[in-house]
């Protein structure tokens, strides 16, 4: 009787928060894809500017592409041109997840030009960016330390885990948390803030059951409470491979089978019907073969959950 209560209770709190989503349509983050693919195509990488709704200060998720995707941005009217000066004075930071050139590619061939500003990631990830490319070897050296002369263009800011970063000359905060990309290679998903509303970013990441680890676990239990309360705005998160693709070769991604069975755990956290109409951007899609139109059908026949699933086009700005 105890927990048929409780459940009821849950889906009377679900119904709430879903009828309450659309009062709650005042957009508190843009962001802006400047790539959007998991490969293959250089100018279309892993980068999204994300900024408090009404701010042109934005913070960049990952740099895999810039340039192209700011010149996408000013063709689509998301960004003002030229592209060389939106990268120096709209981008005011960089959240790096982990140093795969599909993330890092833009950032550092944009460096020459860009201007003094800080980069976020976990202390590993810092760590390569310093040591294996700016290191005069790879590229000149834009960091603060390693080989000299160091050029100190950017400003290396490691996150603690669970730790919470106001992000320099920008409204927003960030937390990040760890996430497993083929063991035991580490990536970072950052939770994004604005006032009272979030946004939750997932660099590469595979399944927890598939990494053995309980670092997806940890990341739905850290924002299930703000799922609960309507506070979570969106969640963009990866879908690399189609269904087909065995386990052993998934080198740290999900495919959508294993995309629905985490959601299904953030599910069981927050309550049964909380993602329901929730956005979810999908990230990382290999457009290898007819992987892409697959892996679109496949998300689309497993949304038993009934979010409302985003695949973001380059340039083209979106409100949460």
């Amino acid at each position: 009787m105890k927990k048929t209560a409780v459940r009821v209770a849950w889906l009377l709190a679900a119904t709430y928060l879903l009828l309450l989503r659309p009062a709650l349509a005042q957009p508190a983050f843009t962001v802006v894809p400047l790539g959007v693919q998991g490969g293959l195509s250089e100018g279309n990488l892993s980068a999204y500017l994300a900024a408090a709704a009404g701010s042109t200060d934005y913070v960049c998720l990952d740099a895999g592409s810039l340039y192209t995707g700011v010149e996408k941005a000013i063709a689509r009217r998301a960004l003002p041109g030229p592209a060389a000066e939106a990268i120096r004075s709209r981008i005011k930071g960089y959240l790096i997840s982990h140093a795969h050139l599909d993330h890092v590619a833009g950032l550092l061939l944009n460096a020459p030009d860009d201007a003094p500003k800080p980069i976020y990631a976990l202390p590993g990830c810092l760590a390569t960016l310093q040591n294996d490319y700016f290191n005069w070897r790879a590229w000149p050296n834009f960091g603060p330390g390693g080989a000299a002369p160091a050029l100190g263009k950017y400003r290396m800011q490691p996150f603690a885990i669970g730790q919470e970063l106001p992000l320099a000359n920008t409204a927003l905060h960030a937390t990040a948390y760890a996430l497993s990309h083929g063991r035991p290679f580490q990536s970072a998903a950052f939770l994004v803030r604005s006032g009272r509303h979030y946004l939750l970013y997932l660099g590469d990441t595979g399944a927890d059951a598939v990494e053995q680890t309980q670092n997806l676990r940890t990341l739905w239990q850290a924002v299930a409470p703000l799922l609960q309360a309507g506070q979570l705005r969106g969640i963009f998160m990866e879908a690399s491979y189609p269904n087909q693709q065995p386990d052993k070769q998934l080198f740290g991604h999900l495919t959508p089978r294993l995309f629905w069975q985490e959601l299904a755990v953030l599910a069981q956290l927050a309550g049964p019907a909380a993602l329901r109409g929730l956005p979810v951007v999908v990230t990382h899609l290999k457009p290898t073969a007819d992987h892409e139109a697959t892996i679109r059908r496949e998300l689309a026949a497993g949304n038993t959950l009934g979010v409302r699933l985003i695949f973001p086009v380059q340039g083209e700005k979106l409100a949460f």
